[in-house]
């Protein structure tokens, strides 16, 4: 079974990038919620790379929410910096949802305490960014830091709908973090929408009658 690795820290390391940011994204698909984007910098060596395998670093979508937060715990204490940034319901609904990724991996970035060389950024290109980068699809299932970085992300904003949680139980938060399960939408149906669930998407059934 293939698993992330360093081979693309590797290879920019080796053309002269001491400090390389893996970004992942959270949240881009929910009904609720703020996005967050996940950033992480690792030293790039082989003893370091071969303990992340170990342990099981992997795509956050991958791993049982009690793994993540093992992981998580492990990868704040060995980081050489991470981060999250965050984008609101609010400004999701105003902006769109890459714009406000966008500008969730800017928050991210600037609340690193390494200046990073250069990005690894799953799947999505940074415009008007001070900084080299390479975007990698399915960038979480092959590089270790880009994992790293959705695990970061994953786990902090799951935390932040599990307290959400507890002022909106009819939506059932704690279990579906924010999206689109069937028991959610049918709360929305009969309870409405909070301000805490994204206006600009539009849900069928709800939003929408298909003729």
């Amino acid at each position: 079974m293939s698993h992330p690795d360093f081979r693309y820290e590797k290879s920019i390391s080796n053309q002269g990038a001491k400090y390389i940011v893996g970004i992942d994204e959270v949240g881009r698909g929910t009904l609720a919620g703020p996005v967050v984007v996940g950033s992480i910098i690792f030293d790039i060596n082989n003893k370091t790379e071969q303990y992340l395998i170990d342990i099981g670093i992997n795509d956050s979508k991958k791993l049982s929410g009690k793994k993540r937060l093992y992981l998580y715990e492990i990868l704040v204490k060995i980081a050489v910096s991470y981060s999250t940034g965050w984008a609101s319901v609010e400004e999701i609904d105003k902006l769109g949802i890459n714009q406000s990724i966008e500008l969730a991996i800017k928050r991210s970035l600037g609340d690193l305490i390494t200046d990073p060389d250069h990005l690894l950024i799953d799947a999505i290109t940074l415009k008007d960014s001070k900084y080299e980068q390479t975007n990698i699809i399915k960038g979480d299932q092959k590089s270790l830091s880009i994992a790293s970085g959705s695990i970061i992300a994953k786990v902090e904003r799951d935390n932040y709908m599990i307290n959400l949680n507890k002022n909106n139980e009819i939506y059932d938060l704690k279990n579906n973090k924010g999206y689109g399960t069937k028991k959610h939408i049918e709360s929305i149906k009969l309870h409405g929408k909070t301000n805490h669930h994204r206006k600009s998407f539009k849900i069928k059934g709800v939003d929408y009658i298909n003729e």
